[in-house]
């Protein structure tokens, strides 16, 4: 098999798994099978939608399967039948049963967008960022039934600047995990790369997240809210005389006031400890706008405070 191109199934839904489809063609693997999440509804006619992954692999011709879930002994009888070398799964969204796991030559190879074990699970990008962690990157795991904590075959670390946010991160994991998958496969072929087991110790959760945590609280500290702001970009909001007011991006200044009072004319807020400036928001149904822009149509009052 080494030096020879795959028969690869591909397992992955959003945007930051297409890199990863495209740098396995493009590394001269065959992939079978594309498995992506079904179509969902979305926009104001609710049109069915496929998911990036299912759009762009129609593009390419390659067969696309959407099960709502691989419990089903006819759908792993599918899945066994293509007869695979190797299944690679990124952020696809089901659990994989044992047999699924079990069914490819070499078995089944996650992306996941963490240092692990930290930060195994639904929101790995996002929680990093919250936390203010200082270095992120990718691991390629050889999975197993439990929640990410399969054998780790290639790990790479990034450096994160302070004011990074999870769309800026997210693009930069999303192709380092191109470049590493195709790597990792050939050193498992050749016999380069060994599965090791993840350490015991620095294991934590990165929980899905709730769209109430979107929600800016004033009363956490101007550190805490510039993290949010970053983490959950870009949908952290405020709320203002009734309408929503989402913050792109904020800055921490010095300032002082109740949490959620105005210190000046261009979005000074104050927190529960410190203050922030906001710099990029986008009030309902409108475009995103600088801070400026947003005050000359939307003037602030004297004492105002923010919800």
């Amino acid at each position: 098999m080494a030096g020879q191109p795959l028969r690869l199934i591909f397992m992955g839904t959003p945007d930051f798994s297409v890199a990863a489809l495209r740098a396995l063609l493009a590394a001269g693997h065959e992939v079978v099978a594309v498995y992506s999440q079904p179509p969902r509804k979305s926009g104001r006619g609710q049109k069915l939608t496929p998911t990036p992954v299912h759009a762009f692999a129609a593009e390419l011709g390659l067969e696309v399967r959407t099960p709502v879930s691989l419990k089903n002994t006819d759908e792993q009888r599918a899945f066994a039948e293509l007869n695979a070398d190797a299944a690679v799964v990124v952020a696809y969204g089901l659990i994989l049963p044992k047999v699924i796991l079990d069914a490819p030559k070499l078995g089944c190879f996650n992306i996941h967008a963490s240092l692990l074990p930290r930060w195994r699970g639904a929101a790995p990008i996002q929680r990093a960022i919250e936390a203010g962690d200082r270095q992120s990157g990718v691991t390629i795991m050889h999975m197993d039934e439990g929640l990410d904590t399969g054998d780790m075959v290639l790990v790479k670390a990034i450096d994160t600047s302070p004011d990074m946010n999870a769309q800026q991160l997210h693009d930069a994991l999303s192709d380092m995990g191109a470049r590493l998958i195709v790597q990792a496969l050939a050193g498992v072929v050749d016999g380069t790369l060994s599965a090791q087991p993840q350490p015991e110790d620095g294991v934590t959760y990165a929980k899905k997240i709730d769209k109430a945590e979107t929600r800016i609280d004033w009363h956490l500290s101007a550190e805490a809210i510039s993290a949010q702001v970053r983490a959950f970009y870009p949908l952290a909001w405020f709320e203002r005389d009734g309408q929503r007011v989402r913050v792109c991006s904020a800055s921490v200044e010095l300032g002082s006031g109740a949490p959620g009072e105005v210190l000046d004319g261009q979005l000074l807020v104050a927190c529960g400890e410190g203050a922030v400036r906001l710099i990029d928001v986008q009030p309902a149904g409108k475009n995103v706008m600088s801070a400026d822009a947003y005050v000359r149509g939307n003037p602030l009052r004297m004492d105002e405070v923010f919800i």
